[in-house]
């Protein structure tokens, strides 16, 4: 008979992570891992709590908390973690494309693999959301509620555009100093904010703005970002920049958009929304080596390496997961914390108590649809994370297509 105590359930997970610590190569650097988890996570927990649909009637429409509290704009600064995100994924891909060079791999081979990999997951997400699409449009649901749907559905797709982009130029970036990003910028921002230039030329910030920690990572592989100095002038200098932003030249104290402001710092990303990553990249670098210790631990190790695994999946479904346990609660009635405004502390209460139901519809999505990330064929389906290969310098690459 199977022993289900929670002693037993215990020794199993302890069981497990030691098998995957142990399967984990020594010269992996876990603090990067570790990044990419906390990165992911941070967007995903942040648009849980600032993303709101209420229900009016028979139309739902989103709302955010920001709008009705701006005194919790500290909570974007918490969870806006995509300059981490960049900065990770610019180390990582120059990282693994001097490696592939290495070996002589092919741009177009080493190319392929990491945007398969990257966008193996959207097709199940495209396809369940045309389905869901045709029966609201078909059931005579109303459009502005199909709109605000698919809308927040299909948002995550910006984000991994954007990174292919950046991705695909990776050859081109890896001598790229952050400066010049960041000096594109400014000065769309001062043609925008300071001479009256259309906001359309904003757009120009969607690239230049994640390049900035885009080409820091790739900075981090030249080992131009070793010493300690270099993250504390990052988090101060960004810190600085920021506050001065907000507090003199009138930019929001909000890192993420929120819905009837004039300005976001988001969409498209502005000189304080990048003046703010430069001090989370800041940040992350000084947290690596404590990184690197605790994740010689072997159950928060094991914690880190699935979420990896599935890094793009939990990214692409957490907003279905938000939509689905919303839909399915009006069944029940306008709930607090989920259908209602979010116009005070009792708002923020319930939706904290939300927050593991919504983690466990994201749990049943990842378990129906993780396979997608891994590509489908059997050579696919071991683990990157944990995959045994000998380091670089031993004649051997690392696995080219890790993301």
């Amino acid at each position: 008979m199977t022993d289900l105590s929670p002693r037993s359930f215990a020794h199993g997970v302890r069981r497990g992570a030691r098998r995957i610590d142990a399967a984990t190569p020594d010269h992996r650097d876990r603090a990067v891992d570790a990044l990419r988890a906390v990165a992911i996570l941070g967007v995903v927990l942040g648009h849980w709590l600032v993303t709101a649909l209420v229900a009016d009637g028979r139309t739902l429409h989103t709302a955010s908390p920001l709008q009705h509290m701006p005194r919790l704009a500290p909570v974007s600064w918490t969870f806006q973690t995509l300059a981490v995100f960049f900065l990770v994924g610019g180390h990582v891909a120059t990282r693994s494309h001097a490696f592939a060079r290495a070996r002589g791999i092919p741009y177009r081979h080493w190319l392929r693999g990491r945007l398969v990999r990257l966008f193996a997951p959207v097709a199940a997400l495209l396809a369940l959301w045309t389905v869901v699409t045709a029966t609201l449009l078909l059931s005579g649901a109303e459009f502005a509620t199909i709109r605000t749907l698919v809308r927040l559905a299909l948002s995550p797709l910006w984000f991994l555009l954007v990174f292919a982009a950046l991705t695909a130029a990776t050859p081109l970036l890896t001598r790229l100093s952050p400066l010049w990003p960041l000096a594109v910028v400014l000065h769309v921002d001062v043609l925008r904010f300071g001479l009256g230039a259309p906001d359309g030329l904003g757009w120009v910030n969607l690239a230049a703005g994640w390049l900035v920690p885009y080409t820091l990572g790739a900075a981090w592989t030249r080992g131009e970002l070793e010493r300690r100095r270099s993250g504390w002038i990052l988090l101060l200098g960004g810190t600085a920049a920021t506050a001065a932003l907000v507090a003199g030249a009138g930019y929001p104290a909000s890192m993420v958009g929120v819905p009837g402001a004039g300005v976001s710092n988001l969409n498209p990303p502005t000189l304080a929304a990048v003046t703010f990553g430069l001090a989370q990249c800041g940040l992350a670098l000084l947290l690596r080596e404590r990184l690197r210790g605790a994740m010689r631990r072997p159950v928060a190790w094991a914690a880190v390496a699935l979420v990896n695994l599935s890094a793009m999946t939990v990214f692409l479904w957490h907003q279905t997961a938000l939509m689905a346990t919303t839909a399915t609660g009006l069944l029940l009635g306008r709930l607090p914390g989920l259908h209602t405004r979010p116009d005070g502390p009792g708002w923020v209460a319930a939706r904290l108590a939300w927050l593991p139901v919504l983690a466990g519809v994201l749990a049943v999505c990842w378990a129906a649809f993780r396979s997608r990330e891994r590509g489908g064929g059997r050579h696919e389906r071991r683990s990157r994370v944990v995959r045994a290969h000998r380091p670089p310098d031993r004649g051997a690459a690392e696995d080219v297509r890790h993301v």
